[in-house]
């Protein structure tokens, strides 16, 4: 649970050896190659087959009828297929686009009817100008005093042809593009494209009996490609090459005992203070969901910290309190169990499963401590009723509660910023941070529970934490600069304060979405009293659709603000540095 030192490999050998050297590094997958090649010799993207897979794949999953799926390994080769279809889907694009201009152009020229221009030369260089003007602006034609010829007219409009050596100047409205060839001729353009578009797509038809084997293939494709883009990467010179790149310290001596084996000179550097090394999160797979809720908005620097099992326990708290129903959470734990073995079948899944499961536990213990199952609390009495600890109507205790859950996620993120420092004074500043807020905290609990106590300490804190923020946010400037610094960064007083109340929506959301199911309960039942009998029908159908859509509305709200406040709020404190991802070179398949 923490972000991995890396190290700066570079590899050194024969020409020769190169591709045998990237095949093994590709093996082993613990490599972030870092290009050495000069610009002009790097592409922009990756070369070489598998570098558009996914896009042949998918052009061939969305032709409606696909043919009868071939099973013969023999006849296949990946590498020609995806060509092949990355080809036609290219020609397909042209001719479609080309179809496109040619059916607005021959639409635009129906109006002016079906002509042939003379050589300019014999029309003494003048030429025509075509325009649909409203009837109304036909006097500032005329104005003009340009020779013009109204064609046709309708209710709207009038079909004007000016005649003039140069674009005119002054017309009312845009001219209409008609180009120079006859409207015959693109007409015959036109059925000779769509004949073309019919062979391309007769030949894409053709290719989706590869499909399936090439959805197999895919990941030796990609691999090809990466192994293509890496060593593209390399900068060679003459017989030698060399390849940089970044390794987790762990993994040192494996590569150094490949090195030795196969005779490839290796270098190792600790990174440097003005290197940038990517960012490696290293977690556990049950944690590792939270990885990608952090790289979804930003990779943490290099020397920063991993706050990945923070937005992983918080973000399933959110999401709990905004959901805000025992019933809502036993749904979505039914449907995560149907799913479970389909998720683990992929990696993707695999990482997710754990978040999911949360989510779920969290969502109900909080429904059972609101008392909330679809909208209706359990009957007094009940076990049920004795886990129901909160009322979500008591609007001054779920606000406290969600400023206290702010507080505590905003002091945590500049306490775990503090102490990335090597320096303890570079902190500072953070220290002085979770001071202030850490105050407000303890004001907030004086006034609401211990009246006059705690308030002297809420005050302490607040100048201690005014004065760390004063002198050490800029702890290494000059004395003035320094000042002028510390006072622009108390600043940020208001910002803390706002961060802090933008919490309150876990209240309002949770709110919102347990009013909304005893509403649709309410109507539920109304119904239901105003026509017995058949009213059951309907009662049942308001309250499936009502809770559906509640549903619905409130897993959006749950995941949006609860990123939301983990990746504002949270990092806006926690997080000052961004980074770049670890990707290693390695293969997908296998």
């Amino acid at each position: 649970m923490s972000i991995a030192r890396l190290n700066k490999v570079t590899f050194v050998g024969l020409t020769e050896n190169r591709e045998r050297l990237l095949q093994d590094l590709q093996n082993l997958g613990c490599l972030h190659i870092e290009p050495l090649a000069p610009e002009y010799e790097t592409p922009a993207a990756a070369v070489g087959p598998g570098g558009g897979a996914r896009e042949a794949l998918q052009f061939l999953r969305e032709y409606p009828h696909r043919r009868r799926q071939s099973r013969d390994t023999s006849r296949f080769d990946a590498v020609e297929v995806e060509r092949k279809t990355l080809d036609v889907r290219r020609r397909l694009l042209e001719l479609t686009d080309e179809r496109d201009f040619l059916i607005k152009r021959i639409q635009d020229m129906r109006p002016w009817g079906d002509f042939v221009f003379s050589p300019l030369h014999e029309m003494g260089n003048l030429r025509f100008w075509f325009y649909i003007v409203p009837h109304r602006d036909m006097p500032k034609v005329t104005e003009l005093g340009l020779p013009y010829e109204i064609v046709k007219k309708d209710n709207r409009n009038s079909y004007v042809v000016v005649i003039s050596e140069n674009e005119p100047e002054g017309m009312p409205v845009n001219r209409t593009h008609t180009g120079y060839q006859p409207r015959h001729v693109l007409e015959a353009l036109l059925e000779d494209v769509e004949l073309a578009i019919e062979d391309v797509q007769a030949e894409r038809a053709y290719l989706t009996r590869w499909y399936k084997l090439l959805k197999d293939n895919i990941a030796a494709l990609e691999d090809q490609a990466a192994l293509t883009a890496a060593l593209h990467q390399t900068y060679t010179s003459h017989e030698m090459f060399a390849l940089r790149g970044w390794a987790p310290q762990d993994r040192l001596p494996q590569l150094t005992d490949y090195a030795r084996r196969h005779r490839v000179h290796m270098d190792i550097k600790e990174a440097e203070p003005d290197d940038n090394p990517p960012t490696y999160l290293e977690n556990p797979l049950w944690l590792s969901a939270g990885e990608d809720l952090v790289n979804f908005y930003m990779t943490p620097g290099y020397r920063t910290w991993d706050p990945s099992p923070v937005v992983f326990i918080s973000f399933a708290l959110f999401f709990a309190m905004i959901l805000a129903d025992a019933g809502y959470a036993l749904l979505l734990g039914i449907l995560l169990l149907f799913f479970w073995r389909k998720m683990g079948a992929s990696q993707a899944g695999r990482r997710f499963r754990p978040l999911c499961l949360t989510i779920v536990c969290f969502s109900l213990l909080f429904g059972m401590l609101i008392g909330s199952y679809f909208g209706v609390a359990p009957p007094g009495g009940t076990p049920l009723a004795a886990l129901h600890l909160l009322d979500m109507t008591n609007t001054n205790l779920m606000m406290e509660i969600s400023v206290f859950i702010g507080c505590i996620h905003v002091i945590l993120g500049a306490s775990m910023d503090a102490m990335r420092y090597k320096n303890p004074i570079e902190g500072l500043e953070s220290v002085g941070w979770a001071c202030v807020v850490t105050a407000g905290l303890v004001f907030l609990i004086s006034t609401a529970y211990a009246p006059g106590i705690l308030k002297p300490l809420a005050v302490l804190l607040a100048g201690a934490g005014g004065i760390l923020v004063l002198l050490f946010a800029a702890p290494f400037d000059k004395p003035l600069s320094r000042l002028m610094k510390g006072l622009l960064g108390l600043t940020k007083l208001t910002g803390a304060f706002g961060d802090v109340l933008s919490y309150l929506r876990l209240f309002a959301l949770g709110l919102a979405s347990g009013s909304l199911a005893l509403e649709f309960n309410r109507m539920a039942a109304g119904i239901y009293e105003a026509m017995p009998g058949i009213g059951i029908f309907f009662g049942f159908l308001v309250l499936l659709l009502g809770h559906a859509v509640n549903l619905a509305l409130g897993l959006a709200s749950a995941v949006i603000h609860g990123l939301r406040l983990n990746v504002i709020e949270f990092f806006n404190w926690g997080l000052k540095e961004e980074g770049w991802q670890f990707k290693p070179f390695r293969r997908n398949e296998r």
